[in-house]
């Protein structure tokens, strides 16, 4: 196995394949696991350069992502990786009550122990933008989408599990771990990255990155890469801007050469969605999908949820639309989601999507939002994933691998709420050839 540049575990499935994604563009040999892999299992995917855990904590409680994260840290650290990325998502969806960041960085700093632990604070690409340690994000990710600050933005400030209430990072981190944030600002950025320190506070044990473009990672990039010291892993936190910045790091020394095509992607007739996303940017997808041919089958959540099974006679009906060659969705309504659990839904979500692959053999698959998704594809009985191509920034299309011989070699698009344009189930339907 070559010497591993990173790994990095992250805190729901979407936001992993969305990591896997950028340093995988930037020409890393990656797999993303379900569960910490062995030495074994690492070796099993030969000339690796980067692996990923697909975790569930940002659905967790404190108590029980400490649980999760100390032997996953262990492992990781372990395998003599120079960089390791907890990888969380763009817009920091968390509390202290659930999917805990700070509890992250307490985690990683006892077992790291580096002088500090850099988060980064936003992902250009995703329009994502951390200013003077405040954080901005765009409706959605298409790039069409207006910028509101994350505590006024209409999507996350209604989050149904950890809505957004505080702009600055340092304030909403500060509410989930003690140690002491410093910051360095897209002004300290100016300067020669050997003085970014400078101005940092001795004690600050949390350093904070501004990003406002992509200028800004691959500076920031050199200043990670710059924290290795004597083969000690470096433990970060924050969103894949983190990937995208070492990655084109690797670029400029040559360590890694950047992906400058991707195979073509052919389309699938049919196409099956199955969602668990409360987003309206999700929403308006399904709307645009319908309007040009899907068929939507809308679950009965609030049931789901009480009983824990499925609806009789549901994958019989999705069965019967595929096997006619009909787009389908399956996807939990509009209805509140105050009774839903995250991995009640996934699961039921997951052993539906199996279901119905292995009596109808459908070869492409989306699941969307990052709740749900974790546990979808654990019922889905996926062992890893490996890139095949970006169709769409953050959400690239994956190959299965798996022990159910019906589920292996699956392509599969898991995609996080905000993801996409209205346009985006289609694009996963028709795919494309891929020159980025």
């Amino acid at each position: 196995m070559n010497k591993l540049l990173l790994a990095f575990y992250g805190d729901d499935l979407t936001g992993s394949t969305d990591a896997l994604e950028f340093i995988c563009r930037a020409g890393a040999r990656a797999v993303l696991f379900l569960e910490p892999p062995t030495m074994e299992q690492l070796n099993n995917y030969p000339k690796l350069d980067a692996y990923g855990i697909a975790g569930l904590t940002r659905s967790l409680p404190s108590d029980k992502i400490e649980q999760v994260l100390m032997p996953a840290f262990k492992t990781m650290k372990e395998s003599g990786a120079e960089h390791v990325h907890y990888k969380v998502c763009s817009t920091f969806d968390s509390s202290p009550e659930i999917g805990s960041i700070g509890k992250g960085i307490d985690c990683g700093a006892q077992i790291f122990q580096n002088a500090f632990v850099p988060v980064l604070g936003g992902m250009p690409a995703l329009g994502r933008y951390c200013v003077f340690g405040n954080l901005f994000a765009r409706m959605g990710t298409a790039g069409k989408g207006k910028i509101y600050r994350i505590d006024r933005h209409p999507s996350m400030s209604k989050h149904p599990v950890t809505p957004a209430n505080e702009s600055d990072l340092r304030l909403h981190l500060g509410k989930q771990t003690k140690k002491k944030i410093g910051l360095i600002d897209v002004t300290q950025m100016e300067k020669n990255i050997e003085h970014w320190n400078d101005g940092l506070d001795k004690d600050d044990e949390i350093v904070l990155l501004d990003a406002l473009d992509e200028g800004h990672l691959q500076k920031i990039g050199r200043w990670l890469y710059n924290q290795y010291h004597n083969g000690k892993s470096v433990f970060s936190i924050g969103s894949s801007g983190i990937e995208m910045a070492l990655g084109s790091f690797w670029n400029s020394t040559g360590v890694l050469r950047q992906v400058e095509s991707w195979p073509a992607i052919n389309s699938v007739d049919p196409l099956l969605v199955v969602s668990g996303s409360c987003s309206p940017v999700t929403a308006a997808q399904i709307e645009f999908a319908k309007a040009n041919g899907f068929r939507e089958i809308i679950l009965d959540t609030t049931k789901i949820c009480e009983n824990g099974t499925m609806e009789e006679g549901l994958v019989e009906n999705i069965n019967r639309l595929l096997l006619e060659k009909k787009d389908v969705i399956v996807h939990t309504g509009k209805k509140s989601a105050e009774h839903l659990s995250s991995e009640v839904l996934g699961k039921i979500l997951g052993t539906i999507t199996r279901k119905v692959i292995e009596k109808t053999k459908v070869k492409r698959v989306v699941v969307a939002g990052g709740d749900t998704s974790s546990y979808a594809a654990r019922a889905m009985e996926i062992e890893a994933l490996e890139m095949i191509a970006p169709l769409i920034p953050g959400a690239p299309l994956c190959k299965v691998y798996s022990a159910n011989k019906d589920i292996n070699g699956l392509e599969v698009n898991l995609k996080g709420g905000q993801v996409g344009g209205e346009d985006y189930f289609l694009i996963m339907k028709k795919g494309s050839v891929s020159v980025q």
